[in-house]
């Protein structure tokens, strides 16, 4: 079955992905191995893992494999390459551009971002400032997580979010993790953005609260991901003050942000609507049912706030569809349907 012809499914096939950007923080020698990197497996990569004294690693199609001096990936780890302190103490400097104090914030959150959006977690010792986290040193891994955005997985299912030319629906996410949540509300928040000539979708002023900075993947302030014309973004900031922010400074005609749940995040959603702005937002869960137990989001589904809502989930594969609810009926729209063995439709 083709599945990037496939509408159910939040995924499509990307260019080579070991970019400049991310060989560039790699000491010489790591650069080298991976230069020697199978091309047919470029652009599969999801994560590089750098952790001292075990092997070189990559994740790649949900498995691990390690690689060996010359760039081949292994299923077993003998015969990988073994990182050394000073790869992790090399690759850090040049990851920081030798100015660690400059990233001391990134750094106390357990990451950094690059040009190009690709988010590298740092593990190492943790050092307190009374119970709060004051920074990160003696970093022992580095774990390069690959920016591959996914242009159009949204446009599917647009119709169902959108209302007449300017307009658009309050919409929640539910997702089990790594189902492509974010993903999908990447593209919609561009899709909303940008407009939709097909749809006769105008677009809308879009301001995005990235506290994790996984949705833009913002370098310097400035967005990583096409996240639209008519988007403005608030990089790393705590969802309910961005919330605020927003409202106050930005006049967005919609919101979005990632995760939902506390219940600071639920009074800010609040004031939000007081203020006639449409919402997207995700939330994990892997069914209404379960949400429904968290008190704050109980609460939120009880108004009917969302009036679409977006199930996710990992079966058949990462990034099904596996329905669109209007929120007040709480009953699909759209729906996945097997309708017999290896072919799967939307209805």
């Amino acid at each position: 079955m083709n599945h990037a012809k496939d509408k159910n499914f939040v995924s499509r096939r990307e260019h080579k992905q070991l970019r400049k950007e991310v060989l560039d923080i790699l000491p010489i020698h790591l650069r080298g191995i991976f230069e020697q990197f199978p091309p047919e497996y470029a652009d599969a990569v999801e994560e590089i893992r750098l952790r001292g004294e075990r092997p070189l690693c990559v994740s790649m199609r949900n498995r691990d494999y390690y690689i060996d001096g010359r760039g081949m990936p292994l299923s077993h780890p003998a015969g990988a390459y073994q990182v050394k302190k000073e790869d992790i103490e090399k690759a850090f400097h040049l990851l920081t551009d030798y100015s660690v104090y400059a990233l001391e914030e990134e750094i106390r959150n357990g990451f950094i971002t690059i040009k190009g959006g690709h988010r590298v977690g740092l593990s190492g010792r943790v050092v307190l400032n009374g119970s709060s986290i004051r920074t990160m040193k003696e970093i022992s891994g580095l774990n390069i997580r690959i920016s591959k955005q996914k242009l159009g997985v949204s446009d599917p299912i647009m119709k169902y979010l959108v209302q007449g030319t300017r307009q658009v629906y309050h919409t929640l996410i539910v997702s089990p993790p790594q189902c492509g949540k974010t993903t999908l509300l990447r593209d919609i928040i561009r899709n909303v953005s940008n407009g939709m000539e097909s749809l006769n979708f105008q677009g809308l002023k879009v301001g995005v609260v990235d506290e994790r900075s996984e949705i833009c993947g913002s370098y310097q302030g400035i967005p990583q991901n096409d996240v639209g014309i008519r988007t403005d973004v608030l990089d790393a900031c705590p969802k309910a003050d961005g919330i605020m922010m927003l409202i106050r400074s930005m006049s967005p005609q919609v919101i979005a942000t990632d995760e939902v749940g506390k219940h600071e995040d639920v009074n800010a959603v609040e004031e939000a609507l007081h203020a006639g702005i449409k919402l997207l937002t995700t939330v994990h869960g892997s069914s209404l049912e379960e949400i429904r137990k968290r008190p704050y989001l109980r609460g939120i589904l009880e108004m009917g706030v969302f009036e679409r809502i977006i199930l996710l989930s990992n079966l058949p594969r990462v990034g099904t569809i596996q329905a669109i609810l209007d929120g007040s009926r709480q009953e699909p729209i759209y729906k996945y349907a097997a309708v017999r063995e290896g072919e799967f439709i939307g209805d």
